[in-house]
C-alpha cells in the first residue's frame, strides 16, 4: 500500500510557514537556496513563482501558508547522498547507515531520499531522515526455489543485499534496531497451511532468532502484518550483525495495492495542442472495506500543476466511466482551479471525485494549447521536451497506518511512529513530456560566424587595397 515515503521522480519539497502571507515567498526563496546549497542539487529552481503552486484544499486545510514545488528532471546520485548521511551524528560509518554501500544503493530498482523537519513546543526542532530502497536480491547457489510458475524465490541476507556487515550501532544513538516487517499477504498464507508466524516456520526460516514478534494491534481480529525486530547494540564487531531469510517452499503474494491504479498520458500530435488523459483502473481493494455490495462510492482527490507554458482549457474536462461519457456533476465533487499567468505563475488543479464502487475503469481528460517560450527560457536539453511535474491522487478513506506497540515509550523507534500515522493512501502518476517548438539555436552562431567572415573579407580587402603600393 502507498506510503508518505514513496515519491515521484525528481525532487519533490513541501513546507508550511508559520508566518505572514506578504512574507511567504521571499521566505521559501531563501529556503530553496538553503536547501540547494546543503545537498548540492538545483533546489534552487523552485524559486521561481513559474516553479511552485500554493494548494489551498485539496489534503489539508490551510490559510495560505502551504507551498508546493517539484522539478521532475532532478536526477539523484551520490552527491546528493553524502550531505545526506553527513547530518547522521555517525555519518555511515557506524550503525545502520554503515550499510548504504553506494554501488548496492544505486543500483536497485528504486530509491528515495527524504528530509523532514518539524518544530515542537517541547521537543525543539526534529530532523527525520528515511531512506527507501527497493533491491533485487542475489540469486545464491542452492538457496532458491521454484514456484508453479517457474519462478525462482530467491533467499537473500542483508550482507548479499548491501555488501556490507552491521557491527555496532552509533554510540552516540539511545537505541538501533533492525525492523523486518511480513505483509499481511504472507500471513495469510502462513496461517491458513496451519503454522504459526515463527521465525522458522513451513514457508521460510530467519537466520537470526528475532528479539521479540510485534503485530499489528489495528487489525488483530483479521491476518494483520507483524514485524521481527532486532536490537544491534546485542552485536559487536566480532559478532556483526546478519539477518536473512531461506525460503523452504514458494510463496506468491500481493502488497495491499490502492484503490485505484492511476495512470497519466498524452494525447494528440503536433506542436500546437494536445490533451492530458489520467485513467484509473479498480483494483477491487473496496471489497475488503466495504464488502461485495456496489452501492458505494469511493472518494479520490486529485492534484496537479501544469507549468505556465501549457496552457489547459479545464472546461473542456470530460469524464469516461467504463467507456461511457458522463456529466462532470456526477462525478465532481468539488474542483478548485488556478489558472496559469504566463511566465509568472503555473496553474493547479485540485479535484474531489466520487468513483462508483462497481467502477472497473475511468479516464478525465483535458485539452490544451502548447506556449512560446523566449530563445533565453529555453534549458540547454530543450529538444529533449518540457516536463509535466507527476499528478498526485490521494483516497481519504484508506489509509496505511499500522499501530505497533512499543515495550519501552523512552526509546521509541521513529520508524514505528510513522507506521502509526493516520496517512491517507497516495498514489502518483507518470511524468509528462511535453515536445514544444523549439527554435534553431546554431542560428545565432551562424549569424555571426557568417557576418564575421563577410567582414573579414571586406576589410582585408580594403586594408590590402590601401596599403599597396601604385
Amino acid at each position: 500500500m502507498s506510503t508518505s515515503n514513496a515519491k515521484p521522480p525528481g525532487v519533490e519539497l513541501w513546507a508550511v510557514f508559520d508566518l505572514p502571507l506578504s512574507e511567504i515567498d521571499a521566505t521559501w526563496k531563501n529556503l530553496t537556496h538553503t536547501l540547494s546549497g546543503l545537498f548540492c542539487a538545483s533546489i534552487n529552481f523552485l524559486e521561481s513563482s513559474t516553479s511552485f503552486s500554493a494548494p489551498r484544499w485539496g489534503f489539508k486545510l490551510n490559510e495560505g501558508n502551504l507551498r508546493y514545488g517539484a522539478l521532475p528532471r532532478e536526477a539523484v546520485c551520490t552527491e546528493n547522498l553524502t550531505p545526506w548521511l553527513k547530518l547522521l551524528p555517525c555519518r555511515d560509518k557506524a550503525g545502520i547507515a554503515s550499510l548504504l554501500y553506494r554501488p548496492s544503493i544505486y543500483k536497485g530498482y528504486y530509491h528515495s531520499q527524504k528530509l523532514k523537519l518539524r518544530s515542537s513546543q517541547s521537543l525543539g526542532i526534529i530532523l527525520d531522515q528515511t531512506l527507501t530502497v527497493v533491491l533485487q536480491p542475489n540469486t545464491i547457489s542452492g538457496k532458491q526455489v521454484q514456484s508453479n510458475h517457474g519462478q525462482l524465490q530467491p533467499s537473500w541476507s542483508m550482507r548479499h543485499l548491501f555488501n556490507r556487515k552491521l557491527s555496532e550501532k552509533c554510540f552516540v544513538s539511545k537505541s538501533s534496531r533492525i525492523f523486518i516487517e511480513v505483509d499481511k499477504g504472507i500471513v495469510d498464507k502462513v496461517n491458513k497451511s496451519g503454522s504459526d508466524l515463527s521465525w522458522n516456520n513451513e514457508f521460510f526460516v530467519l537466520s537470526n532468532g528475532p528479539d521479540r514478534l510485534i503485530k499489528d494491534l489495528n487489525n488483530l481480529e483479521v491476518q494483520s502484518s507483524s514485524i521481527y525486530e532486532y536490537d544491534v547494540s546485542n552485536y559487536t564487531e566480532e559478532n556483526p550483525f546478519d539477518v536473512g531469510i531461506t525460503w523452504k517452499l514458494p510463496l506468491i503474494w500481493s502488497c495491499t495495492p490502492s484503490p485505484f491504479h492511476a495512470s497519466r498520458f498524452l494525447m494528440g500530435s503536433g506542436n500546437e495542442r494536445g490533451s492530458i488523459a489520467l485513467s484509473f483502473m479498480s483494483t477491487n481493494l473496496h471489497k475488503k472495506k466495504f464488502g461485495s455490495t456496489n452501492d458505494c462510492s469511493i472518494k479520490a482527490v486529485i492534484f496537479q500543476i501544469v507549468p505556465w507554458y501549457v496552457k489547459v482549457y479545464y472546461h473542456s474536462l470530460e469524464i469516461f466511466i467504463n467507456g461511457n461519457q458522463k456529466p462532470v456533476s456526477e462525478v465532481v465533487d468539488k474542483i478548485h482551479v488556478t489558472p496559469s499567468e504566463d511566465k509568472l505563475l503555473p496553474g493547479t488543479l485540485e479535484m474531489v471525485l466520487r468513483f462508483p464502487c462497481s467502477m472497473q475503469s475511468a479516464t478525465l481528460t483535458l485539452d490544451f494549447d502548447k506556449g512560446f517560450l523566449h530563445i533565453d527560457e529555453y534549458p540547454p536539453d530543450a529538444n529533449q521536451g518540457f516536463d509535466i511535474p507527476s499528478a498526485l491522487v490521494s483516497f481519504p478513506e484508506f489509509t496505511s497506518a499500522r499501530n505497533y506497540p512499543e515495550i519501552d515509550p523512552l526509546l521509541g523507534s521513529p520508524l514505528l511512529e510513522n507506521f502509526q500515522e493516520d496517512s491517507v493512501v497516495k498514489s502518483y502518476t507518470e511524468v509528462l513530456l511535453v515536445p514544444l517548438t523549439t527554435p534553431d539555436f546554431s542560428m545565432p552562431y551562424n549569424v555571426i560566424t557568417f557576418t564575421c567572415t563577410v567582414l573579414a573579407l571586406y576589410f582585408g580587402s580594403l586594408l590590402n587595397a590601401l596599403r599597396r603600393r601604385i
